[in-house]
């Protein structure tokens, strides 16, 4: 089976840089792109991709949401995340949820063909770095504080970090205030903190 790869990301430039990557990586290859949840699943019910690159900043659900919704779809399909996230806020949650590989964006693109390739392949692709998470994890039967952490408290956490406040994250997210209280709640229950100020902080130390 040729190489049919969708990559997803918000950013054009962004896309049509990684298009070029493959291309002329991996001459023959057939490439599409989406910038938004509804593409994404829309081309991988009907496209038979073998590998998704995918960026986890998306509008609306965003990227994590995605891993287990692609899965469904289409279970033989690799996915590859390609992301700004450090390795070791969000890469063992992705492989959790079913990501085949896990690549930042600061990585030499060697290392992004290198993961391509071996995604594309079936196996899995994760660095030094998230390795060393990955086995002290299972050795340990450890669980991050952030992994603890739903998809919307992602979301409503990454908002509080811009500063927007408990109505602008509400009227963003089509949720009402009191909902977001309620997500606010949670975040500070379940990473064991007191205050915004504190979730704030804790958004930015880990790079959300």
């Amino acid at each position: 089976m040729p190489r049919r790869i969708l990559i997803v990301d918000d950013h054009v430039a962004v896309r049509h840089g990684l298009e070029r990557i493959v291309l002329s990586s991996f001459p023959g290859a057939e490439v599409g792109s989406a910038g938004t949840t509804e593409e994404v699943l829309a081309k991988v019910d009907s496209g038979h991709f073998t590998l998704v690159i995918l960026d986890l900043s998306l509008p609306g659900r965003g990227g994590l949401e995605l891993i287990s919704q692609i899965k469904a779809l289409s279970p033989a399909t690799g996915i590859l995340v390609y992301t700004g996230f450090p390795d070791d806020h969000l890469g063992l949650r992705c492989l959790r949820l079913g990501a085949d590989g896990y690549v930042t964006k600061d990585r030499p693109v060697d290392d992004l063909v290198k993961a391509i390739e071996r995604v594309d392949q079936g196996r899995k692709w994760v660095s030094d770095e998230l390795a060393e998470i990955l086995a002290e994890s299972v050795a340990t039967n450890k669980t991050m504080s952030i992994d603890s952490l739903s998809e919307r408290e992602l979301q409503v956490l990454r908002l509080l970090a811009k500063g927007d406040s408990l109505t602008q994250i509400g009227a963003d997210l089509h949720l009402s205030v009191k909902t977001v209280s309620t997500y606010r709640a949670r975040l500070l229950e379940k990473l064991g903190l007191e205050t915004t100020a504190d979730l704030i902080r804790f958004a930015i130390e880990s790079g959300l």
